[in-house]
């Protein structure tokens, strides 16, 4: 028979694909099924349907997977942030092992390499450093509200419905980050909501208060909290800097960006210090770092340091080497490695993140490495010097095709590639198999509850 949208069928689970979802086949076709675990027997919708294959969401689990556990998070079914509590976390890990693998396989073309184990996470909950809320004019009702009358559809502050922009879920708290930070968020929604300013319309773009982003420092305990708002404006960002000043004595910055831009991203134009230091401070392994709110650190911060130790391992240096970190953030490979090279030119786009670097080169002590500041594709043609070691941790899309080009030009003895996207890693691999081969891979789960992998690649030049 033919699968059309809307037909309820029966499914067995037979396994996980990167994306998160299950695999299942009916009349030889494909069935994506969300929210499933392999093993899972269940009653799904199918809700679009293409050439080869199908998508379907449950409505029922008939046999539960034995790896299927009770997820501890009231919106866990609705968010987008942590889709995979419902599955034990040792089986998370083993589903992760075979992303990485799968991927460097068949998109890599890679096969001769030696995968180690996923390094598990020590925390499973409470790990994020860094976390970012959304405001909304309109909010999204989880089923059970949806039947009573309510007078607050017109504020929400929370999290996204996967695959959407305008739908926020207005949330008490997320698991993922130390409950002093859902303190934060509850008071920032307090008082938003009894200010009288308007939130921002994801539709209308029009209206004040847009994202609320906090950092924690795990080593030092020390709050960033950002509010990114569509204008300056100080009656209610001072309001609000004062009532937090007030409440939370660990707040050690409070910033306030401005973006006056329609597009959906949390950073400013520009950015104001509302109370305390621009910059909040935490350490990985004997370094510490400075860290701004628009720089990329690490959002695991007790499993960072077997991260960057992994890279160094990998690195192999004797003292002697010229190494590139490409996309180097505040610096932390950088520092991370300087003791064991000769010198470390980083890159990296971001004004703020390399103002970090240089800072933080400062507080370690680090005198061997200098930043570049601009496009990756674009400075990587000034380097004329033979590099030892390369180093790549690039965003989730991947490098650019000019960036491998410009590698492939200056042909590094050895490259180091840390990803958090399986499948962007593979493809650049692919790209650049002609000159080098990878030999060894080391997973590490930096996000637990959700299908995404870090990993660290070592690639040798043939």
């Amino acid at each position: 028979m033919d699968i059309r949208k809307g037909d309820t069928i029966a499914l067995t689970v037979e396994r996980v694909v990167y994306g998160g979802r299950g695999l299942a086949h009916l009349n030889n076709m494909a069935i994506f099924v969300d929210k499933a675990v392999p093993g899972d027997r269940v009653i799904a919708r199918v809700v679009r349907v293409k050439k080869n294959f199908a998508e379907s969401r449950v409505l029922e689990v008939t046999e539960a997977s034995p790896y299927r556990t009770t997820a501890p998070c009231p919106y866990s079914d609705y968010c987008g942030g942590c889709n995979w509590q419902f599955i034990e976390y040792e089986k998370q890990l083993a589903y992760k092992q075979t992303f990485v693998e799968d991927s460097l396989n068949h998109i890599g073309k890679a096969t001769d390499f030696q995968i180690h184990h996923v390094l598990p996470s020590p925390q499973i909950f409470g790990y994020r450093n860094k976390m970012e809320f959304s405001f909304s004019d309109k909010r999204w009702f989880l089923p059970e509200e949806r039947d009573k009358k309510r007078d607050d559809r017109d504020f929400a502050l929370g999290l996204h419905i996967p695959g959407t922009f305008d739908k926020i879920i207005d949330i008490e708290g997320c698991l993922l980050q130390k409950e002093k930070g859902n303190e934060i968020l509850r008071e920032v929604r307090r008082y938003a909501k009894d200010s009288g300013v308007p939130v921002y319309g994801l539709r209308s773009h029009q209206g004040f208060w847009r994202y609320l982003m906090i950092r924690h420092s795990f080593a030092f305990n020390e709050w960033m909290v950002n509010v990114v708002t569509s204008e300056e404006r100080d009656p209610p960002v001072q309001g609000l800097a004062s009532v937090l000043k007030d409440g939370f004595r660990e707040i050690a910055s409070l910033v306030n960006n401005i973006n006056t831009t329609r597009g959906g991203t949390a950073v400013g134009e520009r950015e104001r210090v509302l109370a305390g230091e621009r910059n909040i401070r935490d350490r990985i392994g004997a370094f510490t770092f400075e860290i701004s709110a628009n720089s990329f650190f690490q959002t695991n911060s007790p499993l960072s340091h077997r991260l960057y130790q992994a890279v160094r391992d990998f690195a192999s240096l004797t003292g002697k080497e010229i190494v590139v970190d490409l996309y180097c953030g505040i610096g932390t490979v950088s520092i991370y490695v300087a003791g064991q090279a000769s010198r470390i030119i980083g890159m990296d786009i971001s004004n703020s993140a390399i103002a970090n670097a240089r800072r933080n080169c400062e507080l370690n002590g680090t005198d061997n490495c200098e930043f570049l500041c601009g496009d990756v594709g674009m400075l990587l043609p000034q380097i004329t010097i033979h590099v030892d070691l390369l180093v790549a941790d690039p965003p989730r899309t991947g490098m650019h095709r000019k960036v491998i080009e410009q590698i492939l030009r200056l042909l590094p003895d050895r490259i180091i590639y840390i990803s958090c996207n399986p499948a962007t890693l593979a493809r650049d691999i692919a790209l650049l198999k002609e000159r080098y081969r990878v030999e060894e891979v080391q997973p590490i789960d930096l996000f637990p509850h959700t299908y995404h992998i870090e990993s660290i690649s070592r690639l040798e030049r043939i």
